[in-house]
């Protein structure tokens, strides 16, 4: 019974730990995937939006 309740533990273990790496890897993926998306989005506006964006800013 105990080599049982051991795996058992282990299973649990290594389930949680990879569901936390899986989380943690694809919110760095998300945020790269937004980052990179909205670099293309401001490299395609006009000069007059970038400058009326860059004014609200200050």
């Amino acid at each position: 019974m105990p080599t049982d309740f051991a795996s058992t533990l282990v299973l649990i273990f290594t389930s949680a730990l990879t569901f936390l790496v899986a989380r943690l890897l694809s919110r760095k993926w998300r945020e790269k995937r937004r980052h990179k998306e909205e670099a293309q989005r401001r490299a395609a506006e006009s000069r007059q939006v970038r400058r009326a964006r860059e004014r609200r800013a200050k």
